[in-house]
């Protein structure tokens, strides 16, 4: 075996290493706010982010799930935010390339930190650069409130999605809402300013502070 035999070996073992804790980031990332939330969202009848996607993607089909490590080592204080809090896939529906943005609800209750916003946000501008429709899966109890001060409604930072809303509504690009959960605070205008807002039939929750859509609340 030469030198550079050595080396080729040593180096493949090194990325095979980097290769599986990739995989146990990303994996650990999967798991959102932890098992036992995940259980919690089942429990009560309904899917869970990437469950969703998951039903809503076509079967066979190619997808991409967008910044499954952002967050990651962020907001430790608070109790961690994986994938930022929201879900990011890039598929097929019913043939046509989409991109779905699904609030994780085992995440503090699919709230807002100032990383989701910033994934929103990039998600919107792939969406514009290719002409590709977006479909929102809302289920968030808004802005994370202890940190929102670091949250700006300005047109450089979380109200800019809302400006993306307007802009790709005239630029023809199709925006859909589906309320699956909460929707309140600032979490509740992204769905109104989308092209079809889906929420079904209300009923309120008071002894949750929570408002869900029956006809779409899985």
């Amino acid at each position: 075996m030469t030198e550079a035999d050595i080396t080729y070996n040593k180096n493949e073992d090194a990325n095979k290493l980097l290769w599986a804790q990739l995989n146990k980031k990303i994996e650990h990332a999967m798991q959102g706010g932890g098992a036992s939330r995940l259980e919690k969202i089942r429990s009560q009848g309904k899917m869970t982010a990437r469950e969703r996607i998951e039903a809503l993607l076509d079967d066979g089909k190619p997808q991409f799930e967008m910044g499954a490590l952002a967050g990651a080592g962020m907001y430790e204080e608070e109790g961690g935010c994986p994938s930022a809090g929201v879900v990011v896939v890039i598929g097929y529906i019913k043939n046509r390339l989409c991109i779905v943005v699904a609030n994780d609800a085992s995440v503090k209750a699919g709230a807002w930190f100032p990383i989701t916003g910033k994934k929103n946000l990039r998600a919107q501008e792939i969406a514009m650069e290719n002409k590709i429709p977006i479909i929102y899966l809302v289920d968030s109890a808004g802005i994370y409130l202890p940190l929102q001060g670091e949250i700006f409604a300005d047109k450089e930072h979380f109200g800019r999605i809302f400006r993306n809303n307007a802009k790709m509504s005239s630029l023809g690009i199709p925006q859909i809402a589906a309320v699956m959960g909460s929707c309140v605070a600032g979490g509740a205008y992204l769905p109104i300013m989308s092209d079809e807002p889906d929420c079904g039939r209300f009923w309120f929750d008071f002894s949750g502070w929570s408002l869900f859509g029956e006809g779409c609340n899985r």
